[in-house]
């Protein structure tokens, strides 16, 4: 058996590629667009992982979805943390669990979709993030 996939609808391909791609890092691997079915697939994943990918399901024809949250999270290990966290920031993305402990985080996507921020390792507490508090849910 092999991992291959998430996944994850998307109500604005641009906005979801630019959260994923500028924001998280991701890289865009292959793309397919569907006429007769009126979709696009994009899959990405994470630069020098060869393993599972994040598929972005985009129907051309508006749907409502809600919750976003209702399948869990995504999670990806990365390699600083409070970097990281202080980009999306910058973009303007909510850190809904700040890295308080120099090792977790937790923002949304767009879409809703929660995403888990792993620090490889433990960073030492830092402010801002040692005594920010939570936002919304993750």
């Amino acid at each position: 058996m092999q991992y291959l996939h998430t996944m994850v609808r998307v109500t604005d391909i641009d906005a979801s590629l630019k959260f994923y791609c500028e924001g998280l890092g991701l890289e865009e691997v292959r793309r397919s667009e569907n006429e007769r079915g009126r979709y696009t697939l994009v899959f990405l994943r994470a630069p020098g992982d060869q393993g599972g990918e994040v598929e972005l399901t985009y129907n051309w024809d508006p749907e409502g979805y809600t919750g976003g949250r209702n399948f869990g999270h995504l999670a990806y290990r990365v390699k600083d943390i409070y970097a990281l966290c202080q980009h999306l920031m910058d973009m303007g993305v909510t850190i809904n669990r700040p890295p308080r402990d120099g090792h977790m985080a937790f923002v949304r996507s767009p879409d809703g979709i929660s995403i888990e921020l792993i620090q490889d390792g433990t960073l030492p507490q830092q402010e801002p993030w040692a005594s920010m508090p939570n936002t919304g849910s993750w």
